[in-house]
């Protein structure tokens, strides 16, 4: 059992660690948030770092914020994917389905928890655009994580893989900043937010792309035999 297990290990360790960190980690957090939110459990240090964070307010970070807070946003992301998605059928059906898939799925699965836990926003100072969803948990962050985290995904194999990987946790991480400076999110919102998209999206990934590998239209066909390997038979 042992020499099985370190076996699997070794030949499956770089699947196995996307599952961890990429995958179940990230879902531990939310859900470690989700149950002190169904408590009540107050998280002390919100309000004192996100006062900080506002402290340092200029226009032009204002204007930064809101800009990012529309880009960001299902408005802008649902069409983007939309391109993309269309973009990547044209290329491989597959891919682009996983794409569709992972988007949308997550700006779904954004409602869904919202309905859910309707945590209400912040209300810490004067809001400089109007949110009147619940809180928790951001769909901004959620959004950019699970756009990032797909067009890694699919690039990853490519030489691009380093910038999009630069440049997808960029887009994310100050996305998810930007709603908590604006005074709309908590902390708590943007980090689950970012776990959640992150975890559906690389699990989709992981999911279909395990599903392609064993797809009987995915095997090699037998080759038949040449005359000179009947002779040797």
């Amino acid at each position: 059992m042992i020499h099985w297990m370190l076996n699997t290990l070794k030949v499956h360790w770089k699947a196995l660690l996307i599952w961890l960190l990429g995958i179940l980690l990230p879902l531990l957090g939310v859900g470690l948030i989700a149950e002190d939110l169904l408590d009540k459990e107050p998280f002390t240090f919100e309000e004192p770092f996100m006062r900080w964070l506002n402290s340092h307010s200029t226009p032009f970070l204002d204007a930064l914020a809101i800009t990012l807070g529309v880009v960001g946003s299902i408005k802008i992301i649902g069409p983007i994917s939309v391109l993309i998605c269309v973009f990547a059928l044209q290329h491989r059906r597959a891919y682009g389905v996983y794409f569709l898939l992972s988007t949308l799925g997550a700006g779904l699965l954004n409602v869904i928890v919202k309905v859910v836990f309707n945590r209400p926003r912040p209300q810490f100072w004067e809001w400089l655009v109007n949110e009147p969803a619940a809180s928790f948990p951001s769909g901004h962050a959620m959004y950019s994580a699970a756009l990032s985290t797909a067009l890694i995904a699919l690039l990853w194999h490519t030489r691009y893989r380093l910038h999009m990987l630069i440049l997808g946790v960029l887009f994310a991480v100050s996305v998810g900043i930007s709603r908590i400076y604006l005074g709309v999110h908590y902390p708590t919102d943007v980090v689950a937010g970012w776990g959640a998209g992150m975890a559906w999206s690389l699990a989709l990934w992981r999911i279909l792309k395990s599903r392609w590998q064993t797809h009987p239209s995915r095997t090699v066909p037998a080759q038949p035999a040449t005359a000179d390997q009947l002779d040797q038979a």
